[in-house]
């Protein structure tokens, strides 16, 4: 006998796929956008800073996280950590945290490579017209540094995000988790997998969508 396609279970407990898709965009939007971002500008300054402690902590930093499977750095987060420091860990905070280190040594390199490409006259004319050397960083070298990294902030945006499925593996109910969970009620395999595939692809559909609009919206003029 064939198998039969039935997406009634699916449909049933697809409030619980929804809940875990908004899960998995919020937590990539703490994690990369906000904190990630923040470790990411941070790191960048300090691999081009004339401090030579600075640059070295902030190399191995880049290089120990790009080069650990971020599921590796999940279970140290969510096992590991909470034995050795004896507090118990959210495992949404546990994956969100892991998930904004992890982000930050990326985003690090995509800020390091915007700020070395600006005009080297950028700094010296914030100077001139009066400002500090931080305000002149905050005022003028983010924003345009910023504007320039749009196009690859939002590939890694993508592919950040997709990344939050590996917490299904510590039980945070995200969509792969839900997904799972489901399958494992209904043994409806093909649909189950079908739907959460779909569900994925939209949603990486609707944010790049809106992360290109806004880098129209913030290009540069020529």
């Amino acid at each position: 006998m064939g198998y039969q396609l039935n997406f009634a279970p699916v449909w049933r407990d697809f409030d619980l796929l929804l809940s875990g898709l908004a899960l998995g965009i919020g937590m990539a939007l703490v994690s990369v956008l906000l904190v990630g971002n923040l470790i990411g500008l941070v790191a960048a300054f300090a691999m081009t800073s004339r401090n030579t402690a600075l640059r070295r902590i902030a190399a191995v930093y880049v290089t120990t996280i790009r080069n650990l499977p971020i599921y590796f750095l999940m279970l140290v987060a969510f096992f590991v950590l909470p034995q050795q420091l004896g507090v118990r860990i959210d495992k949404v905070y546990a994956f969100a945290g892991t998930l904004s280190i992890y982000a930050g040594a990326y985003l690090t390199e995509v800020y390091r490579g915007a700020l070395l490409a600006l005009p080297k006259g950028l700094r010296e004319a914030g100077l001139a017209i009066g400002l500090t050397e931080s305000r002149t960083r905050i005022w003028i070298i983010i924003p345009v540094m910023v504007r320039n990294a749009l196009p690859a902030l939002s590939n890694n945006f993508i592919s950040l995000f997709k990344d939050t499925s590996v917490a299904a593996a510590i039980a945070v109910p995200e969509l792969t988790f839900y997904a799972r969970q489901i399958n494992n009620n209904t043994f409806r395999v093909i649909e189950v997998w079908s739907v959460c595939s779909l569900m994925y692809v939209a949603a990486c559909y609707l944010i790049a969508a809106g992360l290109r609009y806004a880098e129209r919206r913030l290009a540069i003029p020529h």
